[in-house]
């Protein structure tokens, strides 16, 4: 099988000539055929009209006499051409003219030859009624069927080389039309991971090329934000790993450089027992992203009621608010029936309710509140906080991103939470909308359809 395509191309344009050809060649031949055809019986009845004219003038002149009419009717027809006329009177020929024996001609009346035309016209009207005179015009086909030869002829001579000619067009017109495809092969094996932001040039080409080139620019521009957020992502998770992994180093470097108490040691299993709990929760957010990413999280969907959900919550991070001085508030007294994955929510629930808590001065407020929707139902985490930076806002759901860098993590976050809240929703068909400023607190908006 041919894989060129610019033969391919070739091969089908030459085909599909060839049946164009073939068929005009077919049509041009029955067309001229029929045409030549038609002027010739044409030309013969024109003939034997004209004789029987002349006949009936030659026939008052005479007075009757039918023989000398008829030899003076005929010798006045000046034929050419091979064509010959001749009258009858029944079946006696009484004249004829043309190069044409009179033998043959007498053969007219039972039939046309093999290679005549036969044009025949009954002269009794025009000359006299009783007497059925018929006036024979006689044409030989030969020049035609020598015409038509010259035509095949020259339809099966020029078809090769107009097949000859077609196919070389072809190719020089798939040649040029395929160039532009050369040009972006050539540039797309200079682009790398580390290039990235170059884009394909084609210049003039075609329409339907230069949709091509621009797809393929799209899909570069994709490309490098993937890489972008890929090289981003591991830059700052292996920051977030090196961290604790520094402390424990640090703390089992000490703790076995000399002697210690049992005191000390224990210090020192209660710091690296710490990390090793925040390096556990780091791991499992990034487990959990690259699972999503991949789209391997399968939803456990079961019936609960979110209100009750919300509740328990609230009461697990009621001791950190306490600790914190602040209140937290959950209005969720109507039972609120909701199918989904409940681990899933509740893990979202507690990343909301757990970041509005520690971006939350002593003696502020948290509220969560979550209530019915014709279609769905609506939780909104509220706090009392000092809102979100406008600049911050649209980069607030990034993976790894934090407003203050240095609270972050003094405060134990990762910047993980939020991008795990986003999953979350979207996973239910829903989303997060954010609604923060400097003296109305931060309130983050969850709706999911049900």
């Amino acid at each position: 099988m041919i894989k060129s395509l610019r033969v391919r191309l070739t091969a089908w344009y030459v085909a599909f000539f060839s049946v164009l050809f073939v068929l005009f060649g077919v049509f041009l031949y029955e067309v001229l055929s029929r045409s030549l055809e038609a002027r010739l019986d044409q030309t013969l009845v024109s003939e034997a009209e004209v004789t029987a004219g002349l006949l009936a003038d030659e026939l008052d002149e005479m007075h009757g006499d039918v023989a000398k009419a008829s030899v003076e009717a005929v010798s006045e027809m000046r034929v050419k051409g091979g064509l010959a006329v001749a009258i009858f009177l029944d079946s006696k020929m009484l004249a004829a003219s043309g190069p044409v024996p009179s033998e043959e001609l007498a053969t007219l009346l039972r039939g046309a030859p093999e290679d005549g035309v036969l044009a025949a016209r009954d002269a009794r009207v025009a000359v006299h009624r009783m007497n059925p005179y018929s006036i024979v015009a006689y044409g030989p086909l030969a020049p035609i069927a020598a015409n038509l030869r010259l035509v095949r002829q020259a339809l099966l001579i020029g078809a090769p080389l107009m097949l000859l000619l077609a196919g070389l067009g072809g190719y020089l017109l798939a040649t040029h039309s395929m160039a532009p495809i050369g040009w972006m092969a050539e540039q797309a094996h200079k682009i790398s991971g580390s290039s990235l932001d170059r884009r394909l040039e084609i210049g003039d080409a075609a329409e339907e090329l230069q949709l091509l080139a621009a797809s393929f620019n799209e899909l570069l521009g994709r490309l490098d934000q993937s890489f972008e957020a890929m090289r981003r992502f591991v830059a700052d998770a292996s920051h977030e790993l090196r961290t604790p992994l520094s402390v424990i180093r640090g703390e089992a470097d000490v703790a076995l450089s000399h002697d210690r108490s049992s005191a000390e040691y224990r210090e020192a299993l209660a710091v690296v027992l710490d990390e090793s709990r925040r390096l556990s929760r780091l791991v499992d957010d990034l487990l959990n992203l690259a699972r999503a990413d991949a789209g391997r999280v399968r939803l456990q969907e079961q019936n609960f009621y979110f209100n009750e959900l919300v509740a328990e919550c609230c009461r697990s991070l009621a001791p950190l608010a306490a600790a914190r001085g602040i209140r937290v508030e959950c209005p969720c007294d109507i039972d609120i029936p909701f199918r989904g994955d409940e681990q899933l929510l509740r893990r979202l629930v507690l990343n909301l309710v757990d970041n509005a808590i520690r971006y939350t001065q002593a003696g502020g407020r948290v509220t969560a509140a979550v209530e019915a929707k014709p279609h769905g139902v609506r939780l909104q985490v509220s706090d009392t906080g000092p809102g979100i930076p406008p600049e911050a806002a649209p980069h607030i759901f990034e993976r790894f991103y934090r407003v203050s860098r240095a609270r972050s993590r003094e405060e134990g976050g990762f910047g993980l939470g939020l991008s795990i809240v986003k999953w979350i929703a979207e996973t239910h068909r829903g989303a997060v909308e954010l609604d923060s400023g400097p003296e109305i607190g931060t309130t983050f908006t969850v709706t999911l359809p049900q």
